[in-house]
């Protein structure tokens, strides 16, 4: 399986070189990491060391997500720009940046993501009040996934 630290560490090339698709392979693995929307997906295929290289399949997109629900309709999510690990808090005896009820700003910081031993402040990039919180504190997190959903003023 491939290191977590090093998956981080080629998405961070892949953005700060504004790449869309990063393949890299040898004898014992291949990783293959698109990004461009909410459908990139880290593709990492392990090989049995004693067997010799095979063809690789290509990538699979997953399936479309189902439609949101009545409920979530109108809604407008704040995704992770990164991949990393979620902080409701910046720290455990501080309280969390926002909350199911809270109004935010453009420029409010709603959550930490830390990748690569950097602790990075997302903002919510829009107006509005919180509907609902869609990750856990401590939790990872992919580059594109839904952090928040955001009632719109």
């Amino acid at each position: 399986m491939i290191d977590i630290r090093k998956l981080k560490e080629l998405v961070r090339l892949m953005v700060a070189n504004d790449l869309t698709e990063l393949d890299l392979r040898d004898d014992q693995q291949q990783v293959t990491v698109k990004r461009g929307g909410p459908q990139a997906v880290p593709v990492v295929h392990q090989a049995p060391v004693a067997a010799a290289p095979a063809a690789a399949a290509p990538a699979v997109p997953s399936a479309p997500e189902a439609p949101p629900a009545n409920e979530d309709e109108g809604l407008v999510p704040i995704e992770s720009p990164m991949v990393g690990t979620f902080y409701a808090k910046a720290s455990p005896e501080k309280p969390a940046f926002v909350n199911v009820g809270d109004t935010v700003g453009d420029g409010t910081t709603v959550c930490l993501i830390e990748a690569m031993k950097i602790f990075n402040e997302i903002k919510a990039g829009r107006s509005g009040s919180i509907a609902k919180i869609l990750v856990q504190n401590g939790e990872a997190v992919e580059f594109g996934q839904p952090l928040f959903l955001v009632k719109p003023d």
